[in-house]
């Protein structure tokens, strides 16, 4: 238990607690399904009670019905966010709960894996173009979703280690990511093909 400000009043907190307030500042907003996998070491019984107790001292609430949550009873959910954090769960037994963050333009989220740094870039139809502000890094890869892959023929990647996902909502609390990496070197030419991939 620790001690955290949160406009100017103190409020003694446990840990799952403080990470819950710390992803829903920087993210703005996250199903409440999102939240329960974030912290996926507790039961589902506990992380409800964690985010009841943040709900009685009015630091979190139900956004939508309560199928969202935030520290702002007004926030929109930022649907870029959203898919991007679905993508970051595929990965989140091998992530600390506090390496991962907001990422700058395009990307949305950046995260820390066995000290390899991944981005996470949500493109829509018509975006392709976004592809080409990504400055890479040394050890730092890339992760595109895309709302299919064949949109993928039609960006000019950046000269970094790039995995492509898909994510599907085809109804239910939790949607399928598919993952898809490049078959061959032709980076950024419209023959390369695609072939799904299991998580690096």
């Amino acid at each position: 238990m620790a001690d955290f400000y949160y406009k100017g009043v103190n409020f003694m907190l446990l840990k799952e607690e403080q990470h819950v307030l710390r992803w829903l500042t920087q993210y703005g907003s996250l199903t409440q399904t999102q939240v329960v996998k974030l912290l996926h070491g507790k039961s589902p019984k506990v992380v409800e009670k964690i985010i009841l107790n943040l709900k009685r001292q009015r630091l979190v609430f139900g956004i939508s019905g309560g199928y969202y949550l935030g520290v702002d009873p007004m926030v929109k959910p930022d649907q870029r966010i959203i898919s991007a954090v679905w993508v970051l769960l595929c990965y989140i037994d091998r992530v600390d709960p506090m390496a991962h963050y907001p990422a700058s333009y395009p990307a949305q989220i950046f995260f820390l894996k066995q000290n390899i740094g991944y981005e996470i870039v949500v493109l829509y139809d018509g975006e392709q173009h976004l592809a080409r502000l990504l400055q890479p890094e040394d050890d730092l890869k890339y992760i595109l979703v895309l709302p299919h892959i064949q949109m993928a023929r039609d960006l000019k990647l950046p000269k970094a280690p790039c995995l492509f996902a898909t994510v599907d909502y085809a109804g239910g609390d939790e949607p399928g990511v598919t993952f898809y990496t490049q078959k061959g070197e032709n980076h950024g030419k419209q023959e390369t093909d695609f072939g799904l991939s299991t998580l690096p």
